[in-house]
This record gives C-alpha cells, structure tokens and sequence, in this order.
C-alpha cells in the first residue's frame, strides 16, 4: 500500500505540489511555485524600466545606435512585465484582466519587433501565434464590454465597457494588419515604420496607464503634486503626442532614418 511522504516546500505561498513516485514505492510531493513576493518586485522593475526605456527611444535619434539599443532592452523589458503581469494575475483568477493584459503586451512588443526584423521561419511562427492572440483578446474584450456594459455602473473589474470596447477595437485592426501580413508578407518602406511605431508605443501605453491609472502606486514613488488626475493622465497624452507626430513623420516626404537595414526598399523619400 502507498504512502505519502512530502518533501520540502519551495514557496508556502499559493503552493502547487508535484508528485513524483520514489523508489521505495512512496509519492513525494514538492512545490515548486516563485512566491508572488518575487515575482511582484521583478514586474514592477520591468514596467519603470519599460517606461524610461520607451521615453528614450521616442525622445532620441531614430535609426541611431542609442535608438536600436534602448528600444531592444524596451522589448525586453516589455515581455517580463507583460509574463510577470500575466502570471501573478492567473494565479488570483485565470480571467483576471492582468492575464490578458500581459498577453497585449506581449503581443504589440513582439509583432512590432518582427516587423523590422528580417523574414524567415521564426518571424513567420511568432506572427502567426500573435494573429491567434489578437483574435483571442479582441474576443474577451468584446465579451467584456458588453458585460460590463449590462453591469450596475457600466464597470468590469474596474475597467469601463467604454476602454474594453476601445482595446476591442484597436485589437481587431491589429489583427487585420496580421491577416495583411500573413497574405501578401510584411510592408516595406513607410507602411513597414507606421506598423512598427504604433505597436510599440501602444505596448508603451499599456505599460504607462496601468502605473498612472491608480493613484496609490503613482505615490508610492512620486511626490504628492504628481498624484492629481490631470498630471497622471499628462504622460499618457504626451506618450499619444509623440506617437502621431513621429507617424505624420512617417507618411510625410522629409527623408527619415533608416531603421530597418535589410529591407531591399529605401525607407526614405530623399527631400526636394
């Protein structure tokens, strides 16, 4: 007859065992979960870094040598806080909005960086994994929106059905970009920068409105005149400030900085 003998616990946080079969005919069973008390401080790193990184790509020189690194180590940035988001919020629910959150994140960093990247087998898996994933995330934010919607207040899970109609939105035209893309391959010169810059500074905004929504963690860290409802939304508007500057940039005729080295096209238009 079986018995149990348990080995050491890892984390006594939210523990999941794992069960394991020893020699002796016993089951021995190990935790193997990060408590949150680690994970929480590394998404939180990852977001402050994400948002001095993604200020400095937007702010210096484009297609220079600072340009590339800042928005590289931005990507990087971006996938753990958008893994750490996504992992801490299964853990309260697996639909807590912070698990499709960090899937948004995910997504908008990684189809943008595919898209100055140079085609091949990998970036055509990782679009193709991302059109699911837009698809799928269109989907939860239409049902969110109509529930909350339906709901007393007009409110789910603290978000308004006006923002889940609004993600909704923006992810159903991503998604048919990705359908573009997986058709006739990924734009060139212009088109290919648009797509780009716009992904990425709405990961940027994903990143940005989720600190300076809440008032609570902007005082954590700011002192108390930045905690005002105006001053946190003015870093989101000066965020979608730049973001269509730098795509009236993109569509104007001035000659623009090459980002994108492999592409057989020129990206610019020389002036005239």
């Amino acid at each position: 007859m079986f018995t149990t003998t348990y080995s050491r616990v890892i984390s006594l946080e939210n523990p999941t065992p794992v069960y394991s079969l020893t020699a002796d005919g016993n089951i021995s069973s190990t935790v193997l979960v990060l408590p949150s008390r680690v994970l929480l401080p590394i998404h939180v790193a990852a977001g402050g870094l994400a948002i001095v990184l993604g200020a400095v790509a937007l702010l210096v020189k484009k297609g220079g040598t600072l340009h590339r690194r800042s928005g590289l180590l931005f990507v990087c940035a971006m996938l753990v806080l958008g893994a750490s988001a996504s992992i801490l919020g299964f853990r309260k629910s697996p639909t807590d909005s912070n698990v499709f959150g960090g899937l948004m994140t995910v997504y908008f960093v990684g189809t943008a960086l595919t898209t100055v990247r140079p085609a091949s087998p990998w970036t055509r898996g990782i679009n193709v994994a991302a059109l699911v994933v837009a698809v799928g995330l269109a989907l939860v934010d239409i049902v969110g929106g109509v529930n909350a919607f339906n709901s007393p207040g007009g409110f789910r899970n603290g978000v308004p059905f006006q923002m889940l109609f609004f993600i909704a939105t923006v992810m159903i035209l991503a998604a048919i970009g990705d359908m573009r893309i997986m058709r006739f391959g990924m734009p060139r010169g212009r088109p290919r920068l648009a797509r780009h810059l716009w992904r990425m500074c709405f990961a940027l905004f994903i990143a940005a409105g989720s600190f300076f929504s809440i008032r609570a963690r902007v005082a954590k860290i700011l002192p108390e005149p930045i905690t005002t409802a105006p001053m946190r939304a003015l870093p989101i508007l000066l965020l979608f400030g730049a973001m269509f500057y730098w795509l009236w940039r993109v569509r104007s005729p001035r000659t623009l900085p090459v980002l994108v080295r492999h592409d057989s096209m020129a990206l610019t238009t020389p002036a005239k």
